[in-house]
């Protein structure tokens, strides 16, 4: 079940109404990361390169999540790489998200040395207007005591001029009071759809800012159990969830102009059949869908 963090108000004058539905929001969509050699085949034609995987993926999706910036820092020499596969050579206008480094959100041994650096890398995504929000994700221990919320500050500090999406997996988080917080701050809320099971937080699509931001895991029950990221994500949407999932984003069209959504099971090539499912359903809600 898919909740949302407002609807359309059913009582609000017509033309009020009538203003929301008219309002044509863009939708990213895209995959956690392009690298997966599971889309081969699929997204990538068989026998593409892993070199020439960005380049094929910008010809279809409008947006990607970089993971790989999680395990260990990017250049800029890598980054104006990726700009020019993008642009150069598949002539698209890719949106990139940067996950930030690990050492942000589960060592919690940055510092404002480190936030600066990893900034600096990103220049050449800054310099082609292509920068999609960064994206901080904690661990499922990271709940809400004080000095937790202190970091938090700190960080959201340090990156104060980029745009933030924070993804909380403790449920301690998911309260009004640090959803109004994130929409006082401009900070903005990392909804994601999680499996239905207990610890973790419910699936909601929440937002903060006219940006929003999506990451879509998939339902495996095993999410505990599972041995790698690949295990845990291992789970294909079936067209009645997606069309759940467009439908929650269409009631909340008025409350944002741009929301990426992130595909997190590129495992067997769930996400590419996914993304197709999705975007055919946004499109019958009359989105503009990148």
């Amino acid at each position: 079940m898919v909740n949302t963090a407002a609807t359309l108000n059913p009582l609000a004058p017509t033309s009020s109404i009538e203003a929301a539905n008219n309002h044509t929001p863009t939708v990213y969509l895209g995959t956690g990361g392009y690298s997966d050699t599971d889309l081969l085949g699929t997204l990538y034609p068989t026998g593409t390169k892993k070199t020439d995987f960005l380049r094929e993926y910008a010809k279809q999706y409008g947006a990607v999540e970089i993971n790989s910036t999680f395990y260990a820092p990017i250049g800029q020499k890598a980054f104006a790489g990726m700009v020019n596969k993008a642009y150069v050579q598949a002539d698209s206008e890719l949106r990139f998200a940067i996950k930030l480094h690990q050492d942000f959100t589960h060592a919690r041994k940055g510092s404002a040395a480190h936030a600066q650096a990893f900034i600096n890398a990103l220049s050449p995504l800054v310099e082609a207007n292509c920068l999609a929000p960064l994206l901080l994700q904690f661990p499922h221990g990271f709940d809400r005591t004080r000095d937790h919320r202190l970091y938090l500050a700190k960080l959201v500090s340090w990156f104060q001029d980029y745009p933030l999406a924070v993804e909380f997996r403790h449920a301690s988080w998911h309260n009004p009071q640090v959803i109004d917080s994130f929409t006082e701050q401009g900070i903005i809320w990392c909804s994601v759809d999680y499996p239905d099971i207990k610890g973790l937080p419910p699936s909601q699509l929440i937002l903060t800012q006219r940006t929003g931001y999506l990451r879509m895991h998939g339902n495996n029950l095993n999410w505990w159990d599972a041995m790698s990221a690949s295990d845990r994500h291992d789970y294909r949407y079936s067209e009645a969830e997606m069309q759940d999932w467009a439908q929650a984003i269409a009631n909340q069209r008025q409350h944002f102009d741009t929301l990426y959504i992130f595909f997190q099971n590129t495992v067997n090539a769930h996400a590419y059949y996914n993304i197709a499912m999705l975007r055919e359903a946004l499109g019958g809600f009359g989105f503009e869908v990148l």
